[in-house]
Order: structure tokens, then C-alpha cells, then sequence
């Protein structure tokens, strides 16, 4: 029979059992909890894995052959092979340097301006290991892409005038000291990403940036740009634009583009 008591309100059995109910399942949810934090932890999606691999092979076809050939059809004849080989050599080298230091410097956890060095030469990155849903490998890989583009779109700021040795030193150093740090500011963690700032596109990491080293390069070389009197006797014109081959890489860029803009976003 249930009574009511001033002091602990309503009183019976209905009341007890439902008390004892009540602590049965907060004993429940406490014990299920971990177990449940455990299943919520990320694990691999086959679908997120397979698309960003079709995105980082279609991302590097803007670079390789996609910007050699943009580029190419945009020089005189005689430099469409000097072209194509910067837009290479970059890939190559960028591309080890990234693997190096360029990761660490960009996506491990270090101050706001610059990552750290605990990742550099890929150093506990294993198969295990994830990023999200995918591989943390194949987050190395798809974002290499986006280092390698970046300094190669610089190249055309400065097409016919720089030596290719100068070229090498210039876009090494360059990715190192400047797209590293740029990248932590916006992908990595650093001040500008934890300022809420969005980059899905490479607006900022890629365009922007190669932009501003492009002009600064351009403007460096600016006593070199004027065409030498051999070139301008020649019956040959300065700038005659391959038709073929422009266009030819202007469908690879946007796909490419798309693709990575796509495999970016969360």
C-alpha cells in the first residue's frame, strides 16, 4: 500500500521498484559506456578508401601530364620539352620531400604557425594506422598531390627564364619553408584552421599561395623578361601558343580539380 512521507515524498512498493529500475540502468549505461565509445571510434570505409585513391591518381594527372601539357602549349616550340621536364623534375622532387619533412611540417601537432618532426620520413605511419576513414598512408599520398601542383604552377610565372638548376633549389626550398608552414596555418591545426577558416578547394593553400610566389618570383627575374635580340630577330614569335596541346590539358585540369575539391571535404 503505498503512503506519503513529507519528508521522501511518495512511498510503496510501485515507487521502490521503479527506484531500483532507475539504478539498474545507470549501472548499465556505465558499464556500456566504454563499449560503446569503443564502437564509435573511427574504423575503414572501403567506399571513402576507393574514392580518395581514384581522387589522388586524377589530382596528380593535373600536374603529370595535365600542367606540363598547359604550360607546354604556352611556350615557343623550342621550350615545350624544358616545360614538360620542370613540371616533371618538380613532381619528383617534391614528392620526396614531402615524404621526408613536408608531412610532418604540415599535419603533425607542433605550434600554430608549423607542425612538428615526429612523422618526418613517415616514421610510425603503418597500415594500421587511419586518418578518418582511410589509411593515414593514403592521406600522405593525396595530399603529396596537392604539394606537388602547388609548386608547379609557379613555373609558368617564370617560363624561358630561369636555369633549371636555379629552378630545383628555388621550388625545394620553397615547398619546405613556405608550403609546410601554409598548409599547417589552414589543414594542419594551426591558427587560421583553428580560426574557423574553410579551405575545400586549395583557395588559399594552393592558389593563393602559389599565386603571390609566382608574382614575386616574376618580379625578381623582371630584368630578364625582355625578349633577347636573337629571339626577337628570329622569324619565330615570342609567344605562339600551341593550340592542340592547351587544350588538350585544360579537360584533365578540371577533372582533376573537381576530384580533389570532391575527396577534400569531410
Amino acid at each position: 500500500m503505498m503512503h506519503f512521507d513529507k519528508k521522501n515524498g511518495p512511498q510503496g512498493p510501485m515507487t521502490r521498484g521503479l527506484g531500483l529500475a532507475a539504478l539498474t540502468a545507470a549501472a548499465f549505461i556505465g558499464t556500456a559506456w566504454p563499449a560503446l565509445a569503443q564502437d564509435a571510434a573511427p574504423k575503414l570505409d572501403s567506399g571513402n578508401t576507393a574514392w580518395v585513391l581514384t581522387s589522388t591518381a586524377l589530382v596528380l594527372m593535373m600536374t603529370i601530364p595535365g600542367l606540363a601539357l598547359f604550360y607546354g602549349g604556352m611556350v615557343r616550340k623550342k621550350n615545350v620539352l624544358a616545360m614538360t621536364m620542370q613540371c616533371f623534375a618538380i613532381c619528383c622532387l617534391c614528392s620526396v620531400l614531402w615524404m621526408v619533412a613536408g608531412y610532418s611540417l604540415a599535419f603533425t601537432e607542433g605550434t600554430a604557425w608549423i607542425g612538428g618532426t615526429s612523422k618526418m620520413f613517415l616514421k610510425g605511419i603503418g597500415t594500421a594506422e587511419l586518418t578518418g576513414t582511410i589509411p593515414e598512408a593514403l592521406f600522405v599520398v593525396f595530399q603529396m598531390t596537392f604539394a606537388v601542383i602547388t609548386p608547379a604552377l609557379i613555373v609558368g610565372a617564370f617560363a624561358d627564364r630561369m636555369k633549371f638548376s636555379a629552378m630545383l633549389w628555388f621550388i625545394g626550398l620553397w615547398s619546405l619553408v613556405v608550403y609546410a608552414p601554409v598548409t599547417h596555418w589552414v589543414w594542419g591545426g594551426g591558427f587560421l584552421g583553428s580560426a574557423g577558416v574553410l579551405d575545400f578547394a586549395g583557395g588559399t593553400v594552393v592558389h593563393i599561395n602559389a599565386g603571390v610566389a609566382g608574382l614575386v618570383a616574376a618580379i625578381m627575374v623582371l630584368k630578364n623578361a625582355r625578349v633577347a635580340p636573337s629571339l626577337a630577330a628570329s622569324d619565330e614569335p615570342a609567344l605562339k601558343p600551341n593550340q592542340p596541346t592547351h587544350s588538350s590539358a585544360a579537360p584533365m585540369k578540371v577533372i582533376g580539380r573537381l576530384c580533389g575539391c570532391i575527396a577534400s571535404r569531410p
